[in-house]
């Protein structure tokens, strides 16, 4: 587990340089201060305002134990084993088979089903599934990848920026057009990566928190073959909108393969399943 904190940490001072370098490549070391200051204001909005937005997005509808208790009780009973406080829990009226966990902290955290991911899975799929949305919130895996994506965003309009109204050096003087092409190139390439490997490391930790938090590690194994399987053939409209929003799920909910899932920002579900099952087998 500290071994993927380290990473996490690294990339995560990866992506931040990351935002300064193009800040200077703008407009020299005042533009890196200036891009700085403002991948921390927007990490602050963030912080504060991010769960409300995707639930927004989503058009999230909240429920509790009278208006539904199947999914609202098997939440209960899980945060108790993991020790947490009851997180807020939502519905989202969509097809694929999905789920994501959003909040600041464990104290202000929700956690979302898809109507087919209730419709899909068996009681005990769908626990390994919850279970696992809630070792994000225990690991605070959502502040992490909420900055992540709000900093790769912001790098790729910066990058833009660069290209279409060209940089500036220290002095003031219009740097070498070269160079902002290669940096609305490179630049959001480089942070793409970083949010893929921030995400991927956070995905199999929190399927090893989950697996724990259930005590069966096969029902999630389980769960992720089936959804595989089923959501590959269900469009999610709402995060084909805004795909920002796809590292968030517990399977990605993009269309599209080939070159696009090299830079999934999950892992492959067959060597989660493989992990999952060798964990079974201890």
């Amino acid at each position: 587990m500290f071994g993927n904190w380290l990473k996490t940490s690294i990339l995560m001072a990866g992506i931040i340089a990351l935002f300064g370098v193009v800040g200077a490549a703008i407009g020299g070391k005042g533009g890196m201060i200036l891009a700085l200051l403002l991948g921390g204001g927007m990490n602050l909005f963030s912080y504060w305002f991010s769960d409300k937005m995707v639930l927004r997005m989503y058009n999230a509808q909240e429920v509790d134990a009278a208006t539904s208790p199947y999914l609202y009780n098997m939440v209960e009973g899980l945060a108790r084993n993991a020790g947490l406080p009851m997180p807020r829990v939502y519905i989202i009226n969509e097809q694929q088979p999905n789920a994501f966990a959003t909040g600041r902290n464990p104290d202000n955290a929700a956690v979302a089903a898809t109507t087919g991911i209730l419709q899909m899975l068996t009681e005990r799929e769908l626990r390994g599934v919850m279970a696992h949305e809630l070792a994000h919130v225990k690991h605070r895996d959502i502040l992490i990848s909420t900055i992540s994506a709000t900093l790769a965003g912001a790098i790729s309009a910066l990058a833009n920026f660069a290209m279409f109204f060209g940089g500036r050096d220290e002095e003031g003087r219009p740097a070498n057009p070269l160079v902002g092409i290669l940096v609305a190139i490179l630049a959001p390439l480089a942070a793409s990566l970083i949010q893929m490997a921030i995400s991927r490391a956070r995905e199999y930790e929190a399927d090893r928190g989950g697996a724990e938090i259930s005590g069966d590690p096969g029902a999630l194994a389980d769960a992720l073959h089936k959804i595989d399987y089923y959501a590959r053939g269900i469009p999610m409209p709402s995060a084909e909108a805004h795909p920002e929003t796809g590292q968030m799920m517990i399977m990605n909910p993009l269309s599209g393969g080939g070159l696009a899932g090299m830079f999934s920002t999950h892992p492959p579900t067959e060597e989660r399943i493989r992990r999952l099952r060798a964990m079974r087998g201890r």
